[in-house]
């Protein structure tokens, strides 16, 4: 399995995280759960073949857990949007994504498979990812950030972790205004974003550790109690916390599963 990424540099790089390319992706499990980030990804198809809605998808900013079917190989080429990242690039509120999985051809239309058949044609990674940077840079319809929303991504992120309400004084504009604005840019509430940062900041802190004391990982990352913790582990998961960390795979947000 070849992985193989690019950063953004430029006006992207406010947008974009990174865009990647599996050729292929192969595991050895049929199925696995995709845990929620709140970030938005773009997914091209890149198999000789397909066609239609499989071909290209975008998964929107997700509150919840997802099950990929990964019982064959594929080779997949995609965008790792920020969180509020994808927001310029499809031409609808991102609330209107949240937790979806679209077809790009029902926000791009016929660009869509254009596009793809461009990285078809496109002989090396460099290539690929030369092609899907100029893409977004052609449907954007705006590469600015609302100053509210950015100043709010920042500060209800760790390591600040401020609180909705010390958010919304620090940025002056009503709570109504300020929420409606961040689900337009963001797909989701601030208070739900909130809680699926806590989320990823576990999942972030244990993934790599081999023993793990979840009484002080669930104080670290700001729940009130175990109780707390675990309640909302399991609603962004699906998962206990122990059964996560006995699952976990080489990637922190893709969980394998039986079948």
């Amino acid at each position: 399995m070849v992985f193989r990424y690019r950063v953004p540099g430029g006006v992207l790089g406010n947008f974009v995280e990174l865009l990647w390319l599996y050729d292929p992706y192969v595991v050895s499990h049929a199925h696995e759960r995709l845990l929620p980030t709140a970030t938005t990804e773009l997914v091209f198809d890149l198999r000789e073949g397909v066609r239609g809605s499989a071909a290209s998808v975008v998964a929107g900013p997700h509150s919840e857990y997802s099950v990929l079917d990964t019982s064959e190989s594929a080779s997949v080429l995609g965008v790792h949007f920020k969180p509020g990242g994808a927001f310029p690039f499809f031409g609808i509120p991102a609330g209107e994504l949240h937790n979806q999985d679209v077809s790009l051809d029902c926000l791009w239309g016929a660009r869509a498979e254009a596009v793809r058949d461009q990285l078809l044609r496109a002989p090396s990674p460099e290539a690929k990812f030369d092609v899907l940077e100029q893409a977004l840079i052609d449907v954007a319809r705006t590469l600015d950030r609302h100053r509210a929303v950015a100043f709010a991504l920042q500060e209800l992120s760790a390591p600040r972790r401020r609180s909705i309400a010390e958010v919304t004084e620090a940025i002056g504009m009503s709570q109504r205004c300020f929420i409606e604005r961040f689900r337009h840019e963001v797909g989701m509430t601030p208070k739900l974003f909130s809680r699926v940062q806590r989320f990823q900041e576990v999942v972030r802190t244990v993934h790599p550790l081999r023993d793990v004391d979840w009484a002080d990982i669930a104080v670290d990352c700001g729940y009130f109690d175990q109780a707390h913790f675990i309640h909302d582990f399991r609603a962004f998961s699906g998962l206990t916390p122990s059964s996560y960390f006995s699952l976990k795979s080489e990637h922190q947000n893709h969980v394998p599963l039986a079948d």
